[in-house]
């Protein structure tokens, strides 16, 4: 039987007669591997019973209306569970017995419940809807939660009824005291923790939202890039004797001129390389992250790049991310930079020192770097336009002072 299935089956409960020399028939439903057992309310005498053919043999006017009975109660189950199959995302075998019964499904649930209902939805939809990552990040904030309930409750689940804001502050302040997580980290988790809550909206499992009054704390985004002199110096650096940091600083140097993050440039192939309607060549691809468009159009120095590797196998010389940030971490102490380089690095150059300091308006270089929304721009890279304002407008006063 597929586990999706429903399966209804009549028992007869032998160890009990009542005076009338009757057994009583009880229903047991399964569904996903579990099981809800309950009594029909009929009654039967044993010898009239056909457990392997399901109904009540010898026909007489009592046995016939006993097997119409049944044929009814089965018929109103599979009702039950069609209909939510149709109109609910998650529900058990508790649900199908609430819904054939007449009663609402919307009994109480638990945080780790949904949340485990959540993540194997997910893990189906790998590849379809999510990446692998994404699915492993919501794993890792189910055991962060689970985690957190031993720790401060000392209990393995809770009911989404007692989550209020101070449940979701005293989170924030375990993530951040216990496992040293920082404030960007730490938002993330509770903003995975926030769809399902808003889930279990959905499915009407809770009536209040405990998100109502939260307010993420906020963090300070640094944003670490590479000035122009510094591009300029590993760009120009001879690495001719070692060919493994060569390969590794041109990768950096392509993604410095495309803003590819290091999914986007390990699945790069010729494919991703198409003309554009202005007769250049465009790089065309989803981002892994989001799933957003990316077009980015190729500068000089990124498509000089591709042509000295264009002979090899793949677009780009590749290595592990792993590898990737451990060789720039080398590339780095080579050249003196106190800036610790890794990849995404080269992400946050592309914005900085490529476009906005070459007045590449705000909205486009959203565009460009695959953003979802224009607001994550803005939050990231507002104080790199606030700082080129204010260096123009000190070249400007430079200016007036002269005349």
């Amino acid at each position: 039987m597929n586990p999706k299935n429903i399966r209804v089956l009549f028992l007869l409960n032998r160890a009990k007669i009542n005076k009338q020399n009757k057994s009583s028939i009880r229903c047991r439903i399964t569904y996903l591997g579990k099981r809800k057992i309950f009594s029909t309310g009929i009654f039967i005498n044993p010898k009239y019973w056909y457990n392997k053919e399901q109904k009540a043999k010898q026909p007489n006017p009592e046995n016939n209306y006993i097997n119409i009975q049944l044929s009814l109660i089965s018929q109103k189950i599979n009702e039950a569970f069609l209909f939510l199959q149709v109109n609910v995302n998650s529900f058990d075998v508790e649900d199908i017995y609430l819904k054939y019964k007449g009663e609402s499904i919307n009994k109480e649930k638990t945080l780790m419940e949904v949340f485990k209902t959540h993540n194997e939805n997910m893990s189906i939809l790998i590849g379809k809807e999510y990446t692998k990552s994404t699915y492993y990040k919501f794993k890792e904030a189910k055991n962060h939660l689970s985690n957190f309930l031993k720790f401060k409750y000392k209990r393995n689940d809770i009911l989404l009824s007692k989550i209020t804001l101070k449940f979701l502050d005293d989170f924030d302040f375990y993530l951040k005291s216990e496992l040293g997580h920082k404030q960007i980290t730490i938002n993330k988790s509770i903003q995975r923790l926030r769809k399902i809550i808003k889930l279990a909206l959905a499915e009407g499992y809770l009536q209040k939202d405990p998100f109502i009054l939260y307010k993420p704390k906020r963090y300070k985004v640094e944003v670490v890039y590479l000035s122009s002199d510094e591009l300029e110096k590993l760009e120009k650096h001879d690495f001719s004797y070692n060919l493994r940091l060569e390969r590794i600083r041109d990768c950096f140097v392509f993604c410095c001129y495309t803003g590819l993050a290091y999914a986007e440039m390990k699945a790069l192939s010729e494919e991703h390389i198409i003309e554009g309607f202005d007769g250049n060549n465009w790089i065309k691809m989803f981002r892994k992250k989001t799933g957003s468009p990316v077009n980015i159009p190729l500068l000089p120095k990124a498509i000089s790049i591709l042509e000295k590797y264009y002979h090899e196998d793949r677009l780009l010389p590749v290595v592990t991310n792993q590898k990737f940030n451990s060789y720039l971490k080398e590339i780095g102490v080579i050249l003196g930079f106190k800036k610790k380089l890794t990849h995404h690095i080269a992400r946050k150059t592309f914005a900085t020192t490529v476009l906005l300091y070459n007045d590449v308006p705000m909205e486009i270089v959203s565009e460009l770097l695959g953003h979802s929304k224009m607001t994550i721009t803005q939050r990231h890279y507002g104080k790199v336009v606030q700082q080129k304002i204010s260096e123009e407008m000190f070249r400007l006063k430079k200016k007036i002072k002269k005349k």
